[in-house]
């Protein structure tokens, strides 16, 4: 009952705060509600017990992405005088594609099947059941994944230095 409460408070605030980012003049204001959306949908992670898929959304999300999209935002000095002005049909075009995307994403989730329990594993999103299962099942691809990230911060290093 508690998390049914709490997936739906969790949904308000993201729908909520999604719509301010999208009508919010201010883009800094957008950034901050886009942040928030952001942490509602964290919260989803963490309602389906997937603890490290949350906190890697909140760290690269959040804490990464969303701090670079603010320090860009504010280093443009975006002034109302330098803003394009759109005319009305580019505004009906865009309106009308939106409600077409919107039209073919119900159409396509209309039979979708809806899983309210979790199949097998209770701490199936939890780092140690990851941890076993890269480094017992998938030893090899993630050490060679490793050693390609490696080599191309190798070559980022070479390639940056005269």
């Amino acid at each position: 009952m508690v998390t049914e409460l709490l997936f739906y408070l969790l949904s308000f605030v993201a729908i909520l705060c999604a719509i301010m980012m999208i009508f919010s003049k201010n883009p800094v204001h957008s950034i901050l509600y886009l942040i928030a959306t952001f942490f509602a949908i964290a919260g989803h992670y963490f309602l389906l017990n997937a603890q490290f898929l949350g906190m890697v959304h909140i760290i690269v999300y959040a804490g990464a992405i969303m701090v670079l999209f603010l320090y860009v935002i504010m280093m443009l000095n975006l002034n109302e005088d330098a803003e394009p002005v759109k005319s009305k049909l580019q505004k009906i075009t865009a309106t009308l594609a939106g409600g077409m995307l919107m039209l073919v994403l119900i159409a396509s989730l209309k039979n979708a099947e809806l899983k309210t329990q979790m199949p097998g594993n209770e701490d199936i999103g939890l780092v140690t059941a990851l941890g076993n299962i890269l480094f017992n099942d998938y030893l090899l691809p993630f050490e060679l994944s490793s050693l390609l990230l490696l080599s191309a911060m190798i070559g980022a290093v070479f390639l940056s230095k005269r």
